[in-house]
């Protein structure tokens, strides 16, 4: 058997299965920044008042457009790109996924994956923004210092069943809060994807994994076509 075909194979089994986890994430994500309601003051340029401020704004937006409640893909992915991305850091969150081979990485290679790594979780984020129901999501209390420049959010989504735990590590850059992971039932986002993008940079090296995500994106993208 070519060990080629085998190993890009197996890539795209790992890459579909981390899709399906990342999904679960994404969606109760989308639930936290869509549906939280903080039971405190919080001032303008806290880590937590980010998370609601989102939270309200999305799903505002929401209710507002019938074709994002019908399943308008490319409106909710203008949605997701205009209102949650830039409270993002994708370059911390790439690095952090793509791990020691960060610094192996060419400038333009670096581009490329931040690039093909924010697609892939638009898309994923977008979906999952079809799935929001009518879960509450209770904010915790944070526990921070006033000077902390890195600050864990918590939030809990309560349903049906037990409830959810759902964290967001933040960092701020001057007087501007970004998100760099999101973590729930205790796996951080980025470290679901640490394994297999090694195993694929080392199998085809940093390339391989571009061309796997590129690959990946343009499948999804080709097999949901926008409604309306």
């Amino acid at each position: 058997m070519d060990r080629t075909l085998f190993r890009e194979s197996d890539t795209m089994t790992l890459l579909t299965s981390l899709r399906r986890r990342a999904l679960t994430v994404a969606t109760l994500a989308t639930l936290s920044l869509g549906l939280v309601h903080a039971a405190h003051a919080a001032d303008a340029g806290a880590p937590d008042q980010l998370i609601r401020q989102l939270s309200l704004e999305t799903i505002e937006a929401v209710k507002a457009d019938k074709d994002i409640q019908a399943g308008n893909i490319n409106k909710i992915i203008a949605l997701v790109d205009s209102k949650v991305m830039p409270h993002i850091n994708f370059q911390r969150m790439t690095a952090s996924a793509v791990g020691r081979f960060w610094r192996q990485a060419t400038p333009e290679q670096q581009a490329k994956l931040q690039a093909e790594f924010k697609t892939l979780l638009v898309r994923t984020y977008a979906g999952a923004l079809t799935q929001v129901k009518d879960q509450t999501i209770g904010l915790k209390p944070l526990r921070a210092q006033p000077t902390d420049t890195e600050v864990v959010v918590r939030t809990e989504i309560r349903g049906k069943g037990d409830p959810i735990q759902l964290d967001y590590r933040l960092e701020k850059a001057g007087d501007v809060w970004k998100i760099y992971d999101v973590n729930v039932l205790g796996i951080w986002l980025a470290d679901q994807y640490r394994n297999s993008f090694a195993q694929e940079i080392g199998a085809n090296g940093i390339d391989g994994l571009i061309k796997s995500l590129a690959d990946k994106n343009a499948k999804a993208a080709g097999a949901t076509p926008a409604k309306g």
